[in-house]
């Protein structure tokens, strides 16, 4: 795996499942590790500087995350999406939000709902000349914090599952795809919505929003 770069080149004596973990996610939501690469256990445990059972475990949650696929003889390698995959993440993504937008709709008082999403999508503001990295982790933390408010456990660790295949999907349709759906006023539209406390309007919001999303992915 010659030519890999930081952050795979070396990691802190602290953490360092963690840091495993973390290191290897960006490298394959990036495309440093592309995909349908196979990962060779003896390579990245020297190059990462920890022992081959600290990697399996992280190598076992980017499993978990949809990041790494295991082959028949159980090798892994980076997941590889095909279209049918992403409209099945984002189709899956659409039941999970939406029912995050009718239970904020629900509740008596929607202000500090209302507050906390308008923040978020301050943030993505700010985050538009930024890299594309740092413009996926924007527009994932509002869709992670639409889910949050609703302080339904079972439906943020769903969509939490979803978040690696999430971010494979826009790294498999290119930058370009990627900042499309990253609109600034898309997102103030689900506010809206939601700010005035029709849930069907809300659910209509967020169905359109993903399979907008989906179709600029596979286009």
């Amino acid at each position: 795996m010659a030519g890999l770069t930081a952050p795979l080149l070396g990691l802190e004596k602290k953490s360092l499942r963690e840091q495993a973990l973390s290191a290897l996610r960006t490298a394959i939501t990036s495309g440093e590790l592309e995909p349908g690469r196979h990962l060779v256990e003896t390579e990245l445990s020297e190059m990462l500087q920890i022992s081959r059972g600290t990697l399996r475990e992280a190598l076992r949650q980017l499993e978990q995350e949809g990041l790494l696929s295991a082959g028949s003889r159980g090798r892994l390698s980076v997941r590889h999406l095909d279209t049918k995959e992403i409209r099945d993440i984002f189709a899956v993504r659409a039941a999970l939000e939406s029912l995050a937008a009718r239970t904020l709709c629900e509740l008596p008082d929607r202000v500090h709902v209302i507050e906390s999403l308008h923040h978020k999508i301050d943030d993505m503001e700010a985050a538009q000349d930024n890299s594309l990295e740092e413009r996926i982790e924007s527009d994932m933390e509002f869709h992670r914090t639409l889910c949050r408010l609703t302080r339904n456990e079972t439906l943020l660790h769903s969509w939490t599952s979803l978040e690696g295949s999430i971010r494979m999907s826009i790294m498999f349709a290119g930058r370009e795809k990627g900042v499309k759906n990253m609109s600034v006023n898309r997102h103030r539209d689900i506010v809206a919505a939601i700010e005035t406390g029709d849930s069907v309007l809300a659910r209509k919001t967020i169905l359109e929003h993903m399979d907008t999303a989906a179709d600029n992915l596979v286009a």
